[in-house]
């Protein structure tokens, strides 16, 4: 891991399977980069790395995570190189010890060039792209401690020390049970405190460690063995009735357990454990997601399309990126289970990214049934113990399978032979925020480039740049290019030759003028009913969750806003008899509902607008024996939520699901038979150029859905415009005529794929200094020729938690790399009481 353009003293640097060795064993010199917050800018531009002496015995690599000390704090860094020596211009005696290894062999050579690329292209400080990449608390504050060796200790110990100091030490370890104490703590007791622990150490009466954060340490749990069956040892009846349970247990139990099926106390145990029949240790536990008591399955038999979408796959052992394009239920995700297969038997390993955890319940448990605990999960929602730990099981190098979103493209697995991004259209796959702004789907085809393994974007609903990408590579010849090679791999039926389900268009207007102001259409409320009768089950969709998405005062118009942000409070009704609530879905601001309006004193308040809520509220009443559940991010918010719900709706215990986009991201349900949009429109008439493919994308995806399974399905859009050609194209599933249509206009506007695009957020509490500040920079911008500059303008929502918001929107060509600015002369002109992010090809411009 050698760091170009770094005018620095002459280099070291370790082999990627050696430690460093020196030819003087006095000082070692190692490079560091420190996590901590105003220690670095671009590393390209002068990032600073730290020098630091290796102490004698500590056996660093490149790469290696490491305990430092900065200032007056105990921090993170990573080892980047070795010195012959230090800087000419830094004193030896100011050249502080690295502490201890935190981490071994973390950031290989190709990991290490993964992060360099993604700092270099989405214009971030390397430590951050390396703090994102870790767990939780890897790189946070670590303390030093000292801890007493009481074996080690002879009668009268304090005699032998010449030092006050150490004698000092010596008494406040002993006065605790665990004999541990950090060093901050003792060097505000004892005057002298280094000399006298040094002492200690050297005599080995103590010893020194780094303890981590909490979750960045194993979990461990006591555990009681069988080492000898007592025959030979004089015990009395009770220790013999003990050692014959933990026999018929297999000779191993936690303790835990053993004392309650024993019904003994640890003291007896320990009376055991000293004549030598039962070892008490302490064992490290897992602490990995839990999935439920699976089956085991078995592959299933191929259709003649995707038995040729495996055989491509399953021929290539180097860098391609594959379109698996299949339509809803063409059975993909089968084609991905027995591609990685054989991998696992050769001792290698895949990583399969999905949109979002909702998506994780089903896929992990089909994965889990067919490779058992090979399979693994990542993903910001477990805990940071459970991060941690899975984080540490992808080191060990044994084949497994890691699914997880889109931070899991950063997961260390060595061996690693396939990645899969499934429903790779996805959104969710960019990171709008924190820095860095990164595109999982990017990353990944960088990191399948650097491994040198294939890459598969499943979908039936392509992005337009990967269909732009793949397509345009087919078309000349499947060359090796700068992007490999491409090959476009096509599902176009679903299994076992079931039909896509017909798609109604109900136009909404016509529903009004014959007298239906019912939110649901007489076609929607007719199928309903019959779902009821028949016992069959469905899905309904809708664009928001909320009850309504705006209070409005009939009398005089006022609308009850957030004030924090400039959007309007959406009504939440939380549960009978309890207090009306309004709540902002940008900044979580909430408020009771007011009984009169704030404005006129009016109390003629009127909900408009439909979200889950208030859909599930009317289903009540129009269809009182439907059973209902409701899924959105209102109720999938604590841990396990998501399998919970999707379980007791698979196992009929509701006829319907009532949700927003999570419904969309391919849930298998066999059983759902019907599928209703309530309101398409809310996706068209959006101020982004990006609309109709979300649109279409949602509207299809949630549309396949319906008739998995034996019985066949129907979809019922509702929509006030019948005519757009979204619902044309959904209407037919017909996706080669949409992205022909929006990719001309596109090419027209010089949009993404045809374009590309750099979106500058700036934000402020104060509004006429981030409105000057825009202005600063866009004027600066300007003096460029080599691409077009939007702005500055007011983002869509001007405030949000009290920040005003200005945007600015570079935009060039895809194929030349313009001269981009300066991003730090950039960042110069932001005053500190502004903030700017840099979003490089921005998913989301609103």
């Amino acid at each position: 891991m050698y760091i170009n353009d770094i005018n620095l003293s002459p280099l070291v640097v370790s082999e990627p399977s050696e430690s460093y060795k020196s030819d003087t064993t006095l000082n070692r010199w190692v490079e560091v980069l420190v996590d901590c917050p105003g220690a670095s800018t671009e590393l390209e531009k002068g990032e600073k790395l730290y020098t630091y002496r290796l102490p004698a015995k500590l056996e660093v690599k490149p790469g290696d995570i490491l305990s430092v000390p900065f200032g007056a704090q105990q921090v993170g860094g990573v080892a980047i190189r070795f010195l012959a020596k230090p800087p000419a211009d830094l004193a030896l005696e100011k050249i502080r010890e690295v502490e201890d290894v935190i981490q071994r062999d973390f950031i290989g050579d190709s990991y290490f060039i993964l992060l360099e690329r993604v700092s270099q292209y989405y214009y971030t400080q390397l430590i951050q792209v390396i703090r994102m990449a870790l767990p939780p608390g890897l790189l946070g504050r670590s303390q030093h401690r000292i801890r007493l060796k009481r074996e080690n200790i002879p009668n009268g110990a304090v005699e032998f020390l010449g030092s006050t100091a150490a004698r000092q030490i010596l008494k406040i370890l002993q006065s605790q049970v665990d004999g541990d104490y950090s060093f901050k703590f003792l060097k505000r007791q004892v005057q002298g405190f280094d000399r006298g622990k040094k002492q200690l150490l050297e005599r080995n009466w103590a010893e020194s460690y780094v303890q981590l954060l909490r979750y960045s340490q194993p979990q461990t749990k006591p555990v009681v063995t069988l080492v000898a069956d007592g025959s030979y040892i004089d015990l009395n009846k009770r220790q013999r009735e003990i050692l014959k349970v933990l026999r018929d247990c297999g000779g191993e139990l936690w303790l835990n357990e053993f004392l309650q099926i024993c019904k003994t106390t640890t003291p007896t145990l320990k009376g055991l454990e000293q004549k030598g029949c039962i070892v008490i240790e302490e064992r490290e536990v897992l602490r990995r997601e839990q999935g439920p008591a699976l089956a085991q399955d078995q592959p299933k038999s191929l259709n003649t399309a995707q038995a040729s979408a495996l055989e491509t796959i399953q021929t290539l052992d180097e860098f391609a990126q594959i379109l698996l394009h299949g339509v809803t239920g063409s059975g993909k995700t089968e084609v991905y289970l027995q591609a990685i297969a054989p991998l696992l038997n050769q001792g290698k390993s895949a990583l399969v990214l999905v949109p979002e955890i909702g998506l994780t319940p089903q896929l992990t448990d089909r994965f889990r049934a067919r490779f058992g605990n090979k399979v693994s999960i990542y993903h910001s929602a477990l805990s940071d113990g459970e991060r941690y730990d899975t984080w540490r099981q992808m080191l060990t190098g044994e084949p497994q399978v890691v699914i997880g979103t889109r931070s899991a493209v950063f997961a260390p697995l060595p061996n690693l032979s396939l990645i899969i991004l499934d429903e790779e259209h996805d959104s969710s796959f960019k990171q709008d925020s924190p820095i860095p702004t990164y595109h999982a789907r990017t990353v990944a085809q960088w990191r399948a480039e650097l491994e040198n393994c294939p890459l598969v974007l499943g979908s039936a609903t392509p992005s337009l740049e990967t269909w732009v990408s793949v397509r345009r590579q087919e078309a000349g010849g499947r060359g090796q290019g700068a992007e490999g090679r491409s090959y476009y791999l096509s599902l176009p039926e679903r299994i076992n030759s079931r039909p896509l389900p017909p798609v109604e268009i109900v136009d909404m207007r016509q529903e009004l003028q014959q007298g239906n102001r019912s939110i649901f259409s007489r076609s929607l409320q007719t199928a309903l009913q019959e779902l009821q009768e028949r016992k069959q089950q469905g899905i309904l969709f809708i664009h928001r969750r909320g009850h309504s998405t705006f209070v409005s005062c009939r009398s005089c118009g006022y609308v009850l806003e957030c004030p924090h942000c400039d959007v309007s409070l959406a009504y939440h009704h939380t549960e009978e008899k309890a207090p009306e609530l309004l709540r902002c879905h940008y900044c979580n601001y909430a408020r009771s509902h007011p009984k009169f309006c704030p404005d006129c004193s009016s109390p003629y308040l009127k909900f408009f607008g439909s979200g889950t809520q208030r859909v599930t509220q009317e289903l009540a009443r129009q269809f009182p024996e439907l059973r209902l559940i409701r899924f959105d991010s209102d109720t999938t918010r604590n841990k396990g939520s998501h399998r919970t719900l999707l379980t007791q709706f698979a196992n009929s215990e509701a006829d319907l699901l009532v949700g927003t986009q999570m419904l969309t991201k391919g849930l298998d349900l066999p059983q759902v038979t019907l599928v209703g949009v309530v309101a398409a429109d809310g996706l068209l008439n959006l101020s982004d150029y990006r609309a109709s493919e979300r649109a279409f994308q949602t509207l299809t995806q949630v549309a396949g859905r319906a008739g998995r399974g034996e019985d066949p399905g129907r979809v019922i859009v509702q929509t006030y415009t019948t005519e757009h050609q979204v619902i044309a194209a959904v209407r037919s599933h017909d996706y080669q005529s949409f992205s022909q249509a929006e990719l001309e206009q596109r090419q027209a506007l010089n949009y993404p794929p045809y374009g590309r695009l750099i979106l500058l957020r700036l934000s402020s509490l104060d509004p006429i200094q981030v409105q000057n500040t825009a202005q600063v920079i866009a004027t600066a911008l300007s003096t460029e020729e080599e691409f077009e500059i939007l702005g500055p303008a007011p983002a869509s929502i001007l405030r949000v938690a009290n920040r005003y918001r200005w945007q600015i929107l570079i935009k060039f060509a895809p194929d030349a790399l313009p001269q981009l600015p300066d991003w730090e002369e950039v960042r110069s002109l932001c005053p500190s009481s502004v903030s700017l992010t840099i979003d490089v090809d921005p998913i989301n411009i609103m």
